[in-house]
């Protein structure tokens, strides 16, 4: 397919690779360029809207940005037409419109402009999105600028209200305390979660499990009521309390009672008195949109959300899948077809269902892109046709799996159910089969819990009837305690934020990252656990600003955001009702400014304790009374709120009012060397500290010293460090060992070596230190840098981009030209895809002469 457009033509997009991709499908008369980004944005400091002045934004040339537009600005004077190829959601109509303001949009020059948009980037799809242009499209431009300056308002107007109240920064992450409009939202979910994990009360019962045998073949049955009263499952429990609910009719057996039943059902005769047994039909999963794609790649491939997007936006840039962000699962025509003819390839004609397969969108807000995601093209190819590696290759799979199952047919299983009496005992068996795999010949959803994985077995009865005796094989006791309410992962938060409107697929990787990163939440394997800190915050905001953690009423203002891009509300009117008047949002932020205590704001309150934790600059800590004196205590950094019980709240009170723990006298001086506990770990100190002198010497104790177990000459011999093992053969200057900021080392004359796991500090000797110390020593001074990775060829000239360690982080190399990294991508995961983009961004603001000299 060709394009007749006459003239020249400028086609600008995000990123490097994008428009490295785009470039292929067109002919000499398009240049395409990068944006690398947004080129606008407010600035980092300040609110930067003028509420005085209807909301008005101030918007800036984002810094490094400079060469960018002046390159763009160069390449408007050599073309009839500037296209606008920026992502099609409401961040990518932003874009476009600040680049065309940029490039002279508003300056009598606007017919020039056109905005192309495409949900996949291949050949066809950018071909005809070039050859049918459309205009910017205002109103979402506006939707995109309100949410900004929402976020501004909240985020601007609570924060420094969080700084005075509770604390300027926060004690894990060392960042400064934020509020934000879907952030503190994600933030109270997490710590509702805590508060009932806290309230929680175990519930325990005992069940039967008989094995049982007919026609040669052992099977299970569970007890499931004795005397015509059922059996209490863990549903009959009530969480807050651990006694049965109140409409809770059914047993409870404790384990003697367990016991005693099973000595009367061993000599029992045992009747089948039912059997169900039917086909049942599974319909496949629909297609990926933001959300299923991030909780299905952290299930199966354990991808933070932001990781699967960084993985999914290369793929995309690269034309092997359509556009990541979007809340749509509908398939076009072309996809639905060519999913088809790549099952009846694959697996065969009766794994295609006699007419294609279509889904509703569930979200009735959604308004991203239009279609789900899905492999790109007409061909449905797999990654090994595109040759993928990697994590793109895994993440590549998973998408092509979902979207081609899909559009097979249903599975079909078999499944019986089998009720058994004995002696007034009823017990149940069930059992099933797959009979048809259709759809799970390719793709099964992954489970947030693994337990629940292995309902997808066989579980394969031996044929039963009505008046069968299956033959008693044993009866075994099985206890059960009641759970508590699992923390949220990734997967399950997002699944609650987008299940109640809250955010949209663009930001729900951001908002994860952020809370975590803001030290509101901590991982815990897979879990998102609260912090003490967001405990704080989530309490100040419910009692003082209730609306902005309410699901429902941010719900509404997506909703407004919705219809601010549908043209049916104006964006500053909508701004002005949240903002201005006796009851807006300022008003209410001054008031309770003036009302809020910060001593309480400070303190978290857990349900059975007495003592409050309070939040303070090197962490949380207990704050109680005891004997009329105020007493504080460290909590560990690693207690979980809901995990954090009032006896340990008292042994660590109990400790501190006993003062530290003496645990050995220094023999030349005769002080005592205490063991304490700081906000680094365990320490050994040398005497107490006295007021005018010197802080007393501190030395910490060495990675896996449990301090309970601290003998009294591992406190000598710690207190005493630096040792001196002896001089060196060649200088005469002293060896020592010591411990430091790193860890355990070795020195001589000013030069370090760090002491392995299989060393000890305490009795490494000098034969060892010379050892160690004749080792290479890593580092500038002594070679040229050695790159960490090669990351691949440069496409431009074949030379190697390479992953460097330098003094101030990691960065990128391609020969004269360095980029460093940016904070949130990790150095292990980069790949040849984003170091070309940091690359090509250095590059244009101005950082190779070698480039510009080569230009002529």
């Amino acid at each position: 397919m060709s394009i007749e457009k006459k003239g020249k033509h400028l086609v600008i997009v995000e990123s490097p690779a994008k428009a490295r991709t785009i470039s292929r499908y067109l002919g000499d008369d398009y240049v395409v360029e990068a944006s690398v980004g947004h080129v606008m944005d407010l600035p980092k400091t300040g609110m930067a809207v003028d509420t005085e002045n209807d909301f008005e934004p101030k918007y800036v040339v984002i810094r490094g940005k400079g060469p960018v537009l002046k390159k763009l600005r160069a390449e408007t004077k050599k073309v009839d037409d500037i296209l606008l190829a920026t992502d099609p959601d409401r961040e990518g109509e932003a874009i476009a419109y600040h680049i065309a303001l940029q490039l002279g949009y508003e300056k009598n020059d606007g017919r020039r402009f056109k905005r192309v948009t495409f949900n996949e980037i291949t050949r066809k799809a950018v071909l005809d999105a070039i050859a049918t242009p459309g205009q910017i499209d205002v109103r979402r431009v506006d939707a995109q600028q309100a949410r900004r300056i929402l976020d501004r308002l909240v985020g601007y107007g609570l924060s420094p209200l969080l700084w005075k109240k509770i604390s300027p920064v926060d004690p894990i992450s060392r960042k400064p305390l934020s509020a934000g409009r879907v952030q503190s939202v994600a933030v109270r979910l997490t710590v509702e979660r805590e508060r009932d994990r806290r309230a929680f009360r175990t519930a325990a019962w005992w069940n039967l499990e008989a094995t049982l045998e007919q026609a040669g073949a052992a099977f299970s049955a569970r007890l499931t009521a004795v005397d015509g009263t059922r059996v209490a499952e863990g549903k009959d429990f009530d969480p807050a309390t651990g006694n049965l609910r109140d409409d809770s009719d059914v047993l409870v057996m404790s384990e003697p009672e367990a016991v005693d039943l099973i000595d009367r059902l061993t000599a029992a005769a045992w009747t089948v008195t039912d059997v169900e047994d039917k086909p049942v039909k599974r319909r496949p999963w629909a297609p990926f949109t933001t959300v299923t794609l991030q909780q299905d790649a952290n299930r199966k491939l354990n991808l933070p959300a932001r990781e699967t997007m960084r993985v999914a936006q290369r793929l995309y840039e690269a034309g092997h899948i359509t556009y990541m962000r979007t809340d749509s699962t509908h398939l076009s025509g072309q996809a639905i077809s060519a999913a088809r003819r790549r099952i009846e390839l694959m697996y065969g004609s009766e794994f295609v269902p006699e007419k294609p397969r279509h889904y509703a969108t569930k979200n009735r807000a959604a308004q991203e892109a239009h279609e789900a995601i899905r492999p790109a093209g007409t061909r449905m190819p797999t990654s090994g046709e595109l040759k993928l590696k990697g994590v793109e290759k895994a993440l590549f799979d998973i998408i092509w799996k979902r979207t081609v199952a899909s559009q097979m047919a249903d599975a079909i299983e078999r499944r019986m159910a089998v009720a058994i009496m004995a002696d007034g005992a009823e017990f149940r068996a069930n059992g099933k089969l797959l009979q048809f795999p259709g759809f799970l010949r390719v793709y099964v959803e992954g489970s947030d819990h693994p337990e629940e994985a292995l309902e997808d077995r066989d579980v394969i009865l031996p044929p039963l009837k009505p008046g069968d005796h299956p033959k008693l094989i044993g009866v075994e006791p099985s206890g059960h305690e009641t759970k508590p309410p699992s923390r949220y992962t990734e997967p399950t938060l997002v699944a609650t934020l987008e299940a109640d409107g809250v955010g949209r697929p663009s930001t729900y990787a951001a908002i994860l990252s952020n809370i975590v990163d803001r030290g509101y939440v901590q991982r815990q394997g897979k879990q998102l656990v609260p912090t003490f800190t967001a405990f704080a915050v989530t309490h100040l905001l419910e009692d003082h600003f209730p609306d902005l953690v309410d699901i429902g009423f941010t719900s509404e203002m997506e909703g407004a955001l919705d219809a601010i891009a549908e043209g049916r509300i104006d964006w500053r009117e909508y701004l002005r009702r949240f903002y201005d008047g006796e009851d807006g949002f300022e008003a209410r932020l001054e008031k309770r400014g003036s009302e809020i205590d910060p001593r309480e704001a400070s303190t978290v309150r857990l349900l059975d304790m007495d003592a409050g934790i309070r939040i303070g600059r090197y962490g949380p800590y207990l704050e109680a009374e005891r004997d009329g004196e105020a007493v504080t205590a460290s909590i560990p950094p690693d207690v979980a709120p809901a995990d954090f019980s009032a006896e340990q709240a008292a042994e660590l009170l109990a400790r501190k009012a006993e003062g530290p723990r003496e645990v050995a006298r220094d023999p030349g001086t005769d002080r005592p060397i205490f063991c304490m506990t700081g906000r680094f770990g365990p320490y050994v100190q040398l005497g107490e500290v006295e007021e005018g002198s010197d802080k007393p010497k501190r030395v910490s104790l060495p990675k896996g010293m449990d301090p309970d177990e601290l003998t009294e000459a591992q406190a000598i011999g710690l207190i005493g460090l630096p040792r001196e093992l002896g001089t060196h053969p060649e200088s005469g200057e002293p060896v020592q060992a010591g411990i430091g900021r790193y860890g355990p080392y070795i020195v001589h004359d000013g030069d370090f070596r760090s002491l392995t796991a299989k060393d000890d500090v305490l009795t490494v000797d000098l034969d060892r230190a010379l050892e160690l110390l004749s080792r290479p020593k890593g580092g500038r001074r002594r070679s040229p840098p050695k790159p960490l990775r090669e990351l691949g060829a440069h496409p431009d000239d074949g030379e190697p981009v390479q992953l460097m360690d330098g003094r101030y982080g990691p960065y990128v190399r391609h020969g004269k030209l360095n980029a460093s990294l940016p904070k949130d991508l990790s150095a292990d995961k980069v790949t040849l895809e984003q170091a070309l983009d940091l690359l090509a961004a250095r590059a244009a603001s101005g950082g190779t002469r070698k480039r510009r000299r080569g230009k002529g």
